[in-house]
């Protein structure tokens, strides 16, 4: 298989939005490790939040795709010395098998060689612990610091819990 990474245009949005929904909601969402169908339904984003990523001057969105098919993506902002890494998805069909490693690593890349960042930020749903360990074992650390779930905004999607919160997870670009 050859994997290959590329800058998303505008002409990706419809499938970046598939990719990224199927990743974490839905049924099909339970194929991989990353689902968060036990903790929200409704949606995970939405064609203007890509398209913001997408046309932004200060971001992008990396695309992975295996020959030559998206199975991959994560959103990168340029902000004041850090990059911030979001919107990360890969197909749960692919998921497990390295990809979404080679995928960070590439973002952590770009982050510091393109941009100069000094660190990635990340804002991860608190209780989920498995996807948490999975970024220590890359380097991140918990900060401690927590920012409020957007409860009642169903951009971020129906929430099945009162308990969810964002943790910042942080790892210094050397």
């Amino acid at each position: 298989m050859n994997l290959t990474f590329r800058t998303a245009t505008p002409a990706d949005i419809p499938a970046l939005v598939t990719l990224i929904q199927s990743a974490y909601r839905g049924d099909s969402s339970r194929a991989g490790w990353t689902t968060e169908a036990d903790l929200l339904d409704g949606r995970r984003t939405d064609p203007d939040a890509v398209a913001a990523v997408v046309t932004s001057a200060d971001a992008r969105m990396l695309i992975a795709e295996t020959d030559g098919v998206p199975t991959g993506c994560c959103q990168l902002e340029n902000r004041d010395g850090h990059a911030y890494f979001g919107m990360f998805a890969v197909s749960p069909t692919r998921q497990g098998g390295g990809l979404g490693r080679q995928l960070l690593a590439e973002a952590e890349r770009v982050a510091r060689d393109e941009w100069g960042a000094k660190e990635m930020h990340m804002t991860v749903i608190s209780v989920r612990e498995d996807l948490i360990a999975w970024y220590i074992r890359r380097g991140y650390t918990r900060t401690g610091e927590t920012s409020p779930f957007p409860y009642g905004d169903e951009r971020f999607g129906l929430p099945k819990r009162d308990d969810l919160e964002f943790e910042l997870l942080t790892k210094t670009l050397t």
